[in-house]
């Protein structure tokens, strides 16, 4: 494997800890973690967003965290109100579960409740990365119909997936996003994530998305990995 394109694959992570029971010790080794290793981001609870903010503040790293998550069912009004504390808090990034069951309930006036709070919340301020959950959607044309809403709705990016569920980012998952953001007309970002855990796989899905955006789509303006378990796998490859 090519060890400059695992070098590349590092520098798009956000290294994420989203486990249940993450404590301030944990958060504390991951910004120095990825502070190490040179990645995009980290990812944490909205509780850590103060801390790591702090952590990175003088580093070129960005801080996302994830509102809505990881069911989806929140009220559109605690999103807001976690939205706009994590945003005091310094977030740079706000990751937000789609409503994935009312939409394929097709009540997408309730997804658009949500989504639109975040965006109200994050405009200019920060990226909305939108999850679309897209293990829990029935096929791939409706991944990219949740994806194309959620770009309706102002994503800066589309990401596939929480990592909570049974399945995760898929190449089907990452196809059925890349043809949403191809038919955007603006720039939009793709997040594959969740199970995501060998060299290999990582590069796969630069190369698939390099193929229907171009090679300097893989950027972190437009490009991030969801990730915690990968990273070793990719240092050991990029020496």
């Amino acid at each position: 494997m090519d060890a400059a394109r695992a070098r590349l694959a590092i520098s798009l992570v956000d290294l994420t800890n989203l486990q249940e029971r993450c404590t301030a010790d944990d958060v504390e080794r991951l910004c120095a973690r990825a502070v190490a290793a040179g990645t995009a981001a980290v990812c944490v609870w909205p509780d850590f967003v103060a801390q790591s903010s702090q952590a990175l503040a003088d580093t070129s790293l960005a801080v996302a965290t994830v509102v809505n998550f990881p069911t989806g069912d929140e009220r559109p009004f605690a999103v807001r109100v976690v939205t706009e504390r994590a945003l005091a808090d310094g977030a740079d990034d706000i990751d937000v579960v789609l409503p994935f069951r009312a939409f394929v309930a097709g009540d997408h006036d309730w997804c658009a409740s949500v989504l639109d709070e975040v965006r109200r919340a994050t405009d200019g301020r920060a990226h909305m990365k939108v999850i679309v959950e897209t293990g829990e959607l029935p096929d791939a044309a409706t991944m990219t119909a949740a994806a194309s809403f959620a770009i309706d709705h102002g994503a800066d990016f589309v990401k596939t997936s929480t990592g909570k569920t049974s399945v995760s980012a898929t190449p089907e998952s990452v196809g059925a996003l890349l043809s949403a953001i191809a038919a955007a007309g603006r720039p939009v970002g793709l997040k594959p994530s969740g199970g995501i855990s060998t060299a290999e796989d990582a590069v796969a899905y630069l190369d698939q998305a390099a193929a229907v955006m171009g090679e300097e789509y893989l950027a972190p303006a437009t490009f991030r990995f969801g990730a915690s378990g990968v990273l070793d796998a990719l240092l050991a490859v990029a020496g």
